[in-house]
């Protein structure tokens, strides 16, 4: 603890020197140090349940903060009473501004991603959000998880919070979706920025992400679709095992904790 400040390390059983690092040079930083990977929701899960601030940040391990970045960002959630999650502008190691925003996954907006009619016609573009303007602070529904700042009561509200059935991805894209139907809106600031490597991680074991991905995908979908829309979830799931498939040039089972 350090000003009010409070960190927490969970360390998903990592094969480097990580832990000792942090133990030797960080000795005030609350160190999780796991026996095992359990995957993203619940090295997130495991921290929250250690927190006890009134605002929970989480934080991707491959990103660089400017000492001020954080109390500004507390400020402006401060500021707006009914967000309850804010992210900011993610720099590149390039020095450019990374694609950071997407709308929540709809039939429509996958199908428009997939044939890239969305970059054509807007109503097929809510997933990916090609033309979401980073240089304005808005409304955001889903930022990239890699930087986000909640209200400790928002999360409270949910369940898991990290639903632990999307172990490496969508699963802040699910806990943005509940906290949206429990009347939260996420914020996009423009005027803050932080540094991120991006996908440093995943990207040493890219073909097994790739099936993760795309299988957490069809999970997201099997949970949220609702209605008429229900009906394609058979079809939708094919096309996206496909798209796995030529992505990752064969078949991988993905991530196993």
């Amino acid at each position: 603890m350090d000003g009010g400040l409070e960190v927490i390390v969970v360390d998903n059983a990592s094969k480097d020197d990580s832990v000792e690092v942090v133990r030797q040079e960080f000795p005030t930083v609350i160190l999780l140090a796991e026996t095992k990977n359990h995957g993203y929701a619940v090295g997130n899960n495991l921290g929250i349940a250690r927190a006890t601030g009134d605002y929970i940040l989480t934080l991707n391990s491959d990103t660089v903060l400017e000492p001020d970045v954080l109390q500004k960002t507390i400020e402006k959630l401060e500021s707006m009473p009914k967000v309850g999650c804010i992210s900011v502008k993610l720099i590149g190691n390039d020095g450019e501004t990374q694609r950071s925003v997407r709308g929540f996954p709809s039939v429509s907006g996958i199908f428009g991603d997939i044939t890239g009619l969305g970059k054509l016609v807007p109503a097929f573009d809510s997933y990916r959000l090609t033309r979401f303007n980073y240089e304005k602070s808005q409304d955001a529904p889903q930022p990239m998880g890699t930087f986000l700042l909640f209200r400790r009561s928002v999360l409270e509200q949910i369940p898991g919070p990290f639903d632990e059935q999307f172990p490496i991805f969508f699963n802040e894209v699910d806990l943005l979706k509940n906290m949206e139907a429990n009347g939260w809106r996420c914020w996009y600031e423009s005027g803050i920025s932080i540094r991120h490597y991006g996908g440093e991680s995943t990207k040493q074991v890219k073909k097994n992400m790739i099936w993760e991905s795309h299988r957490s995908l069809i999970r997201y979908f099997s949970k949220n679709l609702r209605g008429l829309a229900r009906i394609s979830l058979p079809f939708l799931s094919l096309a996206i095992w496909i798209g796995a498939f030529v992505r990752a040039r064969g078949f991988h089972e993905g991530f196993r904790p």
